[in-house]
């Protein structure tokens, strides 16, 4: 999906983007500006959520090379686990938690790694940038063995084969450029007022579900300060997006094209989203010249309860084009 979206974009705005300011508002896991890091002169990327801010700051904020990762990577590997840990105990069965989003040794095993690196940062051994190449590191790390069988809404009853693997921490490889690029956290419709540049690429949530509780172990595990978790899934406080909100979203999203000081923006939403493709179209036409090209896309989609069964369904993605009058 990724070389796609950047050939319909360079179709846009042109193949040469080494002079270019790309901004990712929404960026998740960071997969659009990662791809575009090496081709643009300076790259913005935000998210709300922790995890994602831990991904971004790492892959687009880390741009030199780190010295002695290796030694303290094996450092965290050879730690022993802990059992009185935050995840262990609200999240692992061992714990009589109830809940069951990781294994017992691999939830121990977290909380050891976490510690250790958030008291290397304050003692100044490692820094910042390591301190986020080693969270980023254990964050992939603890999702790809999660007791899930996708976010977080929900967690299997009996673990499955793949969250019994032992955690074992592999290196969250980056491009080094020579680029100084900027990585927030903050709400994108506040943020768009301080930043400006060349391309906006917009990828919001487009329905109801909150990324905040979809998503809520990899940010307990990346803020990791204490809590009281609330029901059957344990989430933690979080804050809601207007773009999840049926009542909120178009006034949102008219404010953030409005105030948009970049000369191309580009939106990837699907037919399924709070905001219809003709909404889009009007919308985005009061301050540019619009376009649209539509992808057919697989995508997997729970059920009404979030839980562990899903099944495939075709859905229509679209990438909306405008060019700044």
């Amino acid at each position: 999906m990724t070389g796609f979206l950047l050939g319909a974009m360079r179709d846009v705005a042109g193949d040469d983007w080494s002079d270019k300011v790309f901004c990712d508002l929404f960026a998740g896991t960071g997969a659009v500006g990662n791809a575009v890091k090496p081709l643009v002169r300076k790259v913005i990327a935000n998210d709300l959520e922790t995890y994602s801010f831990v991904l971004n700051r790492h892959y687009i904020g880390n741009c030199k090379p780190l010295a002695e990762w290796k030694f303290w990577l094996s450092e965290l590997n050879n730690l022993p686990p802990v059992s009185n840990g935050f995840i262990y105990q609200n999240y692992c069965l061992g714990s009589g938690s109830g809940r069951c989003y990781f294994s017992d040794a691999n939830g121990m095993k977290i909380d050891a790694m976490r510690r250790a690196i958030g008291e290397w940062l304050a003692e100044k051994s490692i820094s910042e940038d390591m301190y986020f190449f080693l969270i980023c590191s254990l964050l992939e790390e603890a999702d790809r063995l999660a007791n899930t069988a996708s976010v977080y809404g929900a967690f299997l009853k009996k673990l499955k084969p793949m969250a019994m693997k032992p955690l074992v921490l592999t290196p969250a490889n980056f491009d080094c450029t020579d680029q100084q690029n900027e990585v927030y956290q903050e709400d994108a419709n506040a943020l768009i007022h301080r930043i400006e540049g060349d391309i906006l690429y917009l990828d919001p949530p487009y329905n109801v579900r909150q990324y905040g509780a979809n998503y809520h172990i990899l940010n307990t595990i990346a803020d990791y300060q204490p809590f009281v978790p609330k029901g059957k899934t344990g989430v933690g406080p979080y804050q809601r997006s207007r773009y999840c909100s049926r009542v909120k979203v178009l006034d949102a999203f008219d404010d953030l094209l409005k105030n948009a000081h970049f000369q191309y923006v580009f939106l990837s939403y699907n037919n399924e989203g709070l905001l219809s493709p003709e909404t889009i179209r009007q919308t985005m036409s009061k301050y540019g010249r619009y376009d649209r090209i539509e992808v057919r896309n697989q995508r997997f989609k729970a059920d009404k309860d979030e839980n562990r069964n899903h099944h495939a369904h075709n859905t229509t993605e679209y990438l909306h084009v405008m060019v700044r009058k």
